[in-house]
């Protein structure tokens, strides 16, 4: 049996202002070509479908509409298991998770029982053929009931454990409905697991201890003979481990990982045996750092103007010489095909000066960034998981997501 292991979509994602709604068709487009040439009868999407808890009606749009693809009469894939991330809204994910699973797309947005999370699906021929654990992403109040007294490291050291158990069951679940079959079990998890790495502004929130972000590997039983993972955004196996994987996200995050490679997992099983191998996806729109003098930087954009696909540029001026009017003179450098997003002036200060770790600019940070800062300002005493905290972050994504909502109206 094939089965294709993906994460971290982030539909609905922008990039500095730029919206990505043709890079995400195009994605889609080229995942279901993928899907009928290699025969993919399970599709795995480990977390992040969504960039944000209420996504924009395009985002919606595209991600009903490869669901309806992807479960087509003509379509190999027999079953799509999608579990929730940290940045999607559980409630969201499962809403129409009744009307999905008569299509045989299984959506596991909120925490629940075993018995609930774990899938025994059957192959062409009708047979039990794979059991799948579709844990979502564990939230603070899944793993962990505070006390009175409570520290921080009693805390995490609970929630750490909780998280441990959590798996335990599925375990459990799962070879209770194994059964003895000569098949595998797949596991699949949203967090961020020890030894995994994240790279410059791919846009990853860091998970807390209790979200398994110093959790070690045996969190995860022998038992599962592939854990398919979501949240970290660069393709990745944890501790070496080859049946410990993250997909990454198919599209870039941010321009520090641009030029690193994107990819799918393809799995192929033959009994309880898993293999797999990444298949990279291309590239749907060009992304450039340009870095440097002034100089540098006139040289490269030059350059890049005479390109004739589109390219997304950063520029990050590292010369020693002040450049007040930075952002006009590059902007008035770009031509053709070429666009500048982002602007960043790193002067090298001279000898003996410090650069100020204070001086940055709303440019540099995305709004869920500006409004944690905010909070920790406001409320510096209560700690980072407090409910009234998640209360405020929830109305503030609602916010966003309505006033994403009415720009698009109004851009249309």
């Amino acid at each position: 049996m094939n089965i294709l292991h993906t994460s971290d979509w982030h539909l609905g994602h922008s990039l500095y202002g730029r919206r990505r709604y043709g890079e995400f068709q195009a994605f889609l487009s080229w995942l279901l070509e993928l899907i009928r040439r290699e025969n993919v009868e399970v599709l795995l999407l480990a977390g992040d479908v969504f960039d944000s808890a209420l996504p924009g009606t395009q985002a919606q749009a595209l991600y009903y509409g490869f669901l309806r693809d992807v479960s087509a009469p003509d379509s190999p894939c027999r079953h799509v298991v999608v579990i929730s991330g940290n940045h999607d809204s559980p409630t969201f994910l499962d809403a129409p998770g009744g009307l999905l699973s008569a299509m045989h797309i299984h959506v596991v947005g909120r925490a629940r029982e075993p018995e609930e999370e774990c899938l025994l699906l059957n192959g062409a021929d009708g047979s039990p053929a794979l059991v799948a654990c579709a844990v979502p992403f564990l939230r603070d109040r899944d793993l962990y009931r505070a006390s009175d007294g409570d520290g921080a490291d009693e805390r995490d050291a609970r929630m750490a454990e909780g998280m441990k158990e959590h798996y335990r069951r599925a375990a459990l679940e799962a070879e209770r409905l194994r059964a003895g079959r000569d098949i595998p079990v797949l596991a699949m998890g949203h967090l961020f697991a020890a030894g995994g790495q994240a790279f410059g502004d791919d846009g990853v929130r860091d998970l807390r201890v209790g979200s398994l972000g110093q959790v070690s590997a045996d969190v995860f039983p022998p038992l599962f003979d592939y854990v398919a993972l979501g949240h970290l955004h660069s393709a990745q196996k944890v501790h070496g481990e080859e049946r410990l994987r993250y997909a990454g996200s198919p599209l870039p995050m941010g321009f520090d990982e641009a030029a690193r490679p994107r990819e799918v997992r393809l799995l192929s099983t033959k009994g309880r045996n898993v293999s797999s191998r990444g298949v990279a996806v291309p590239s749907f729109q060009r992304l450039e750092r340009v870095e440097g003098s002034l100089a540098d930087i006139e040289k490269a954009l030059r350059k890049l103007s005479q390109e004739k696909e589109s390219v997304w540029a950063e520029v990050v001026h590292t010369g020693s010489e002040p450049v007040a009017d930075l952002r006009e003179r590059v902007e008035d450098m770009a031509r053709g095909p070429l666009e500048i997003l982002r602007v960043r002036n790193l002067r090298v200060l001279p000898e003996g000066m410090e650069a100020d770790p204070e001086q940055e600019t709303l440019e540099e940070l995305g709004v869920e960034d500006v409004f944690e800062r905010k909070l920790k300002d406001a409320f510096p005493e209560r700690a980072k998981d407090d409910p009234a905290l998640e209360d405020l972050r929830v109305l503030f994504r609602e916010a966003v997501a309505a006033a994403r909502e009415k720009e698009q109206s109004c851009a249309s």
